[in-house]
């Protein structure tokens, strides 16, 4: 048992002892007077030691008044980390494939949103279909020949038919290979993490290293998605010559464009899109149109909001549409800002 030295000041002692007095209106005067007295005597000892006995406070084994040692951590600064793990690299892992007419698929890693497909034949132009029921169907071009291109599965969970044709003559093709797989995805996000041709990145990519910069000081996803969103529609030009020559199954080349700092919208779109995957924030590349116009916009998941439909607009409790091309290129016309804030003015057909 440790004894502890208890200083009374002036003030205490006058309390302790006015605590012990009557409130009896006929209390005597003199008896309170005296009590003050005894009390400012008491007062004048330096101090006075009193012993605590095993029903007071203790000081032992870390532990005062009864109670255990609080922990408090110094709080860190907020400053967003990208999840770890790396940049997404699609596989053919070969332990789902299915393999006719030149044409192999490996459906392998469907549940991370994704298919390849390889073709080593002769024909100079083949197609890639990806049909779900009650869905757009997905049609892309296959540049690549004996080598594995990426196909997202962007309508979700269900049964896809996998369709690789061959061009017979103008818009006509005959099909080389069908095969229906079943999709189950580890999640809805999958598909929007992944690079693919409409999004293609790899963690050599300068849009990686870009994001990476334009990450490192943000203290949240949404301020990840400001400063991406920011940086695009600050830099970026719309390349009205380029909008005016583009030839179909034209597929933006990130590192080019964000080299050049100007492009269409498919760019902008295809650019951001790369920067916001590459951290780990799920992100649609969407195309459909704009009243007559054919469009691209992005979508963004942001964890407590959802799919962000777009971001031109924020009044700290909702997301508007996202759509860095005419947000860069209209500046701050309220005209320009007001349709890419009206989510009706916009009708989406295809994500990537």
């Amino acid at each position: 048992m440790k004894k502890i030295t208890i200083v009374l000041s002036l003030c205490t002692a006058i309390s302790i002892a006015a605590s012990g007095c009557s409130r009896d209106n006929t209390t005597n005067l003199t008896a309170a007077t005296s009590a003050t007295e005894a009390a400012e005597t008491a007062a004048e000892e330096t101090t006075a030691e009193v012993t605590v006995n095993e029903a007071e406070e203790t000081i032992e084994d870390g532990i005062i008044a009864g109670e255990p040692l609080v922990i408090i951590e110094d709080q860190p600064v907020p400053i967003y980390s990208r999840p770890s793990g790396g940049i997404r690299t699609p596989q053919a892992s070969g332990t789902v494939t299915y393999s006719e007419n030149s044409v192999t698929l490996d459906a392998s890693n469907s549940s991370s949103g994704y298919v390849m497909v390889t073709y080593g034949g002769s024909a100079s132009k083949i197609k890639v279909q990806l049909i779900k029921s009650g869905s757009e169907t997905y049609t892309y071009d296959l540049n690549a020949r004996s080598a594995y291109e990426v196909f997202p599965l962007t309508l979700g969970n269900g049964t896809y038919t996998v369709k690789v044709l061959e061009q017979v003559q103008g818009n006509q093709y005959a099909v080389k290979f069908g095969k229906d797989i079943s999709v189950s995805l580890k999640n809805e996000y999958e598909p929007f993490l992944y690079p693919n041709q409409y999004v293609n990145f790899t963690a050599g990519s300068a849009v990686v290293q870009k994001a990476e910069e334009l990450a490192a000081p943000a203290a949240d996803t949404l301020g990840v998605v400001t400063n991406v969103y920011n940086y695009v529609v600050s830099n970026f030009t719309y390349d009205t010559a380029k909008a005016n020559s583009v030839q179909s199954g034209y597929l933006p080349n990130v590192d080019t464009v964000m080299a050049q700092k100007r492009g269409i919208c498919f760019d902008y779109a295809s650019v951001m899109t790369a920067m916001l995957r590459s951290q780990e924030i799920p992100t649609k590349l969407v195309i459909g149109y704009t009243g007559s116009v054919y469009h691209a916009w992005v979508n963004v998941y942001i964890e407590g909001q959802g799919w962000v439909d777009n971001v031109i607009y924020f009044d700290g409790h909702d997301w508007k549409l996202m759509d860095p091309t005419f947000a860069s290129s209209g500046g701050n016309d309220p005209a320009v800002l007001e349709h890419i804030k009206n989510s009706a003015n916009y009708k989406a057909k295809y994500s990537y």
